[in-house]
């Protein structure tokens, strides 16, 4: 399925009924959110959840928190953006790493990150009674897009909360966060987030 055809077609249809939904749109960090923002804001009011539990060290989960409140207060959308935190689980994301640890990155581990994110967002959006909910995840090369939207399809229909399909790297979408990146001077990490995607040890 072509993911980011399926998001057109939408956008279409909430365009004949008027419509300006309310999103949550989950963000990795601030270099992903940028072209994702430029592009959903025009047609969403858009609610940043920023949810990522499997940043390490705690210092990198700062320093992207961060900067990704300093892209929103810098970007000028067309509609409203607001910023909103959850909370640092490491614990929760180590819970649900347990005997996953050797594996490669872009596997079974990597799947379910995704939907520890993907739950927490689908649980959030539907406690504050917003239309919509979906991340900034497929913006990546790195990350597997068909399996991000089979997860939030199924909490879709879970939490009876609408999820936008997505696949941002389409249509030059990973370039354009590039370029806005270094629009922005944003700060671009080297690894996805967890210590299992960078050469350390064992976490503290």
């Amino acid at each position: 399925m072509n993911y980011q055809k399926e998001l057109e077609k939408i956008i279409v249809r909430l365009g004949k009924e008027e419509k300006v939904p309310t999103l949550l749109l989950h963000s990795c960090c601030a270099p992903c959110s940028s072209y994702v923002l430029e592009y959903l804001s025009n047609y969403f009011e858009t609610t940043i959840f920023y949810y990522n539990p499997n940043i390490y060290p705690e210092s990198e989960y700062t320093k992207r928190i961060l900067e990704q409140q300093t892209l929103i207060a810098k970007m000028k959308t067309r509609h409203p953006v607001t910023f909103m935190a959850g909370n640092y689980d490491k614990e929760r994301f180590y819970e649900m790493a347990r005997g996953m640890e050797h594996l490669k990155e872009g596997g079974e581990r990597c799947f379910r990150c995704y939907e520890l994110r993907l739950r927490e967002s689908a649980e959030v959006a539907k406690k504050c009674g917003l239309d919509y909910f979906t991340t900034t995840l497929s913006i990546s090369p790195l990350k597997n897009a068909a399996k991000l939207n089979e997860i939030g399809l199924r909490l879709s229909k879970e939490y009876g909360v609408e999820y936008l399909p997505s696949d941002f790297k389409k249509k030059n979408g990973y370039k354009r966060s590039i370029e806005l990146s270094k629009k922005y001077g944003l700060y671009r990490q080297d690894y996805c987030g967890c210590e299992f995607s960078v050469a350390v040890p064992q976490r503290a």
